[in-house]
């Protein structure tokens, strides 16, 4: 059965988090948004964990199930959401800070668990080493390579992955604080490191540069802190809905069971390219190297971004794709594309009344920008938006990079240069480099 996963959330109460994520919001969005299985996030917290076991049906596969007896919220769209009630994931992430090899790590790890005995025995070990009340994302004292023994302790069916493996402060590669290889992080535990999140702010055709992440699968998910989020990144596959099932179709790196992950355009990252947000500077990693990575404003080293990165460590020249890549999907999401056509925020009620509509109309979103025909969107939707879809689903964007924690931003309607080159609009207030 084709699906789609999105692995990687967080719960009301992890930091700068949305009120409303709650489990029935959550269950609500997601068939909104089109995602069959959705990670928990937060299982680590005590009070989150609470709620999972008493909101939380239990399913003889590994997934969990929204009890029948808790009353639906309301609509967004003003009515009941077309769709069966999806599937849960008992998920969390965990950021370690620690020494090693003469430098401060700070690695963001995704944790999946096949149930709640696992997590209880992780919760365990792990609230002797930090305090788990403290943040839905727990940050720890604890080497990324003992988290994930701790993990498969609890049970060999766990999955520890290395979140958002390029994110320049926090992550298994990442520029300030990272390593060289899996085997400098995780030693003799590398063999059980069965995938690594791009993160937003690259795709897996960037990971494909580097041959040491040949070995693993390349999963996407949201990092959502929001209800809206869920599903902006996500993995699509074609298997037996089940906690085996999933783990197994990303151990084999099977294409037949895992299909193609849906990705951001990595330009829209926040951490894409170069920069440093005080000055307003954002340059290419070509430009950051001719100025030795040093902010020409002010003197203070650049973040280096994720492209940066991925051009020190890569052994591969551009469009380069090994034999066993999972393919992906480059999407904007809906609402960013209603926005434009409209020329407000995405933010703005005039966008939230038009999706609201498209969905009550159409279906949920990733099936209206992966797959519903155009002929069928045009009876849903203004032809603009269609017109946004269709440019979206052809890649023929263009995009001022994120940097330094600002996002990119998405150009639907303004004509590509015909160089490929990033074109910059007028009245730009970055100071860009290239």
């Amino acid at each position: 059965m084709k699906f789609i996963a999105d692995f990687h959330i967080h719960s009301k109460y992890s930091r700068a988090t949305s009120k409303d994520m709650t489990l029935e919001m959550l269950n609500k969005w997601a068939k909104i948004k089109g995602v069959q299985v959705l990670g928990t996030g937060d299982f680590t917290h005590p009070a989150w964990l609470k709620e999972l076991k008493e909101k939380l049906e239990p399913l003889d596969n590994g997934l969990f199930k929204l009890k029948n007896d808790l009353p639906a919220p309301a609509s967004p769209a003003g009515g009941d959401e077309a769709g069966a009630d999806g599937f849960f994931i008992l998920t969390a992430e965990i950021s370690c800070i620690y020494s090693k090899n003469g430098r401060v790590r700070k690695v963001h790890m995704l944790i999946l668990a096949p149930s709640f005995s696992a997590v209880e025995k992780i919760n365990t070990r792990l609230a002797l080493i930090g305090n788990l009340k403290a943040d839905g994302r727990p940050i720890l004292g604890l080497d990324a390579k003992e988290l994930t023994k701790i993990v498969l302790d609890a049970s060999p069916e766990c999955l520890a992955v290395p979140g958002h493996i390029w994110t320049p402060w926090f992550s298994v590669f990442g520029s300030k604080s990272g390593f060289d290889s899996l085997e400098e992080c995780f030693e003799e535990y590398t063999k059980y490191i069965y995938a690594g999140e791009t993160g937003l702010s690259s795709d897996p055709a960037m990971n494909w540069r580097w041959s040491e992440l040949d070995k693993i699968a390349l999963i996407s998910n949201s990092d959502a802190h929001s209800p809206q989020k869920i599903g902006r990144e996500a993995n699509v596959f074609d298997t037996e809905i089940s906690y085996p099932a999933i783990s197994q179709a990303i151990k084999d790196k099977d294409p037949s069971k895992f299909l193609f992950t849906i990705e951001f355009f990595p330009e829209e990252g926040k951490y894409h390219f170069d920069g440093h947000r005080a000055c307003k500077i954002r340059c290419s990693p070509e430009q950051a190297k001719k100025y030795n990575n040093i902010c020409p404003n002010c003197g203070r080293p650049l973040t280096l971004g994720v492209l940066h990165r991925v051009d020190d460590l890569a052994d591969r020249q551009e469009n380069e794709r090994p034999a066993s890549a999972i393919p992906f999907r480059n999407l904007i999401p809906l609402r960013e594309i209603i926005g434009e056509a409209f020329g407000v925020g995405p933010a703005s009620k005039r966008v939230g009344e038009e999706y609201e509509r498209i969905i009550a109309k159409a279906g949920s979103e990733l099936e209206i920008l992966l797959e519903t025909p155009e002929q069928d969107l045009l009876l849903s939707a203004l032809p603009r938006v269609v017109e946004g879809i269709i440019k979206v689903r052809q890649g023929n964007v263009s995009i001022d990079p994120g940097y330094d924690g600002v996002y990119g931003k998405i150009n639907i309607f303004l004509q590509v240069p015909p160089s490929g080159a990033q074109a910059t609009p007028s009245g730009d207030s970055q100071n860009t480099l290239f």
